[in-house]
């Protein structure tokens, strides 16, 4: 489920009310949610690496590793590649490839100074059904009984879409548009993370100090909570 980019504004604009510490525009807004998006997202790569090196938590519903890959598995998606000789480029909005497959099996990953070594066993060299695959910085090569140039796809984690809180003006006044907005894709539970994160954004933006700590101070707090 999604998080709803205008709850998130009303969240932010109304703690600044509180606070009595300035206005934050659609368009500021629209630049510090993708901000803040982006680095809750790239943030669940490090916090896997690390409590994948911990001894787990035996409950079901708190364990930190299965609760970081649920919200990773949002983005998971799968998508045919294309093909333009001698590569194959991957899908436009991949953040990170997980496996590349052919005709429903999956193919090995190998360095390309492997690839002369491989091929030149018959006791190893790729075919149909054992297909192998090099990258290099202009795409994919992917090999079974020759060089494969079609019914490639690929399993991978897409990037978020870009947030917008888009709306109309009435009467000198942004209304919220729902039709032509965009939420953020981010679990559920992520929420408030972003409201704290948007604070903290907006406080340096606008120059005010207390602002940013407010923020600061929340986000920590949920933080400690969450990994307690």
């Amino acid at each position: 489920m999604a998080v709803s980019v205008d709850t998130v504004y009303q969240r932010v604009l109304a703690i600044l009310n509180k606070e009595q510490r300035g206005y934050v525009t659609p368009q500021e807004f629209n630049l510090f949610a993708n901000q803040a998006q982006s680095d809750i997202f790239e943030q669940y790569f490090y916090d896997i690496n690390q409590f994948g090196r911990m001894h787990g938590n035996d409950t079901e519903y708190s364990d930190m590793l299965n609760l970081l890959n649920e919200k990773i598995n949002i983005f998971e998606k799968t998508g045919n590649m294309t093909y333009s000789a001698p590569n194959w480029t991957v899908p436009s909005d991949l953040y990170r490839l997980g496996t590349i497959i052919y005709n429903n099996i999956e193919a090995e990953r190998i360095n390309a100074n492997e690839y002369l070594y491989i091929n030149a066993s018959p006791l190893t060299k790729p075919t149909n059904d054992r297909p192998i695959f090099v990258a290099s910085a202009t795409g994919y090569k992917v090999y079974g009984a020759a060089a494969l140039t079609s019914g490639v796809s690929c399993n991978y984690i897409k990037v978020p879409a870009t947030v917008e809180w888009a709306y109309n003006t009435v009467a000198g006044r942004a209304v919220y548009n729902a039709t032509n907005a965009t939420n953020f894709e981010l679990h559920a539970s992520e929420e408030t993370e972003l409201v704290f994160k948007i604070l903290q954004l907006a406080g340096l933006s606008i120059k005010e100090l207390q602002v940013y700590q407010i923020g600061n101070q929340m986000e920590g707090q949920n933080t400690q909570q969450e990994k307690a």
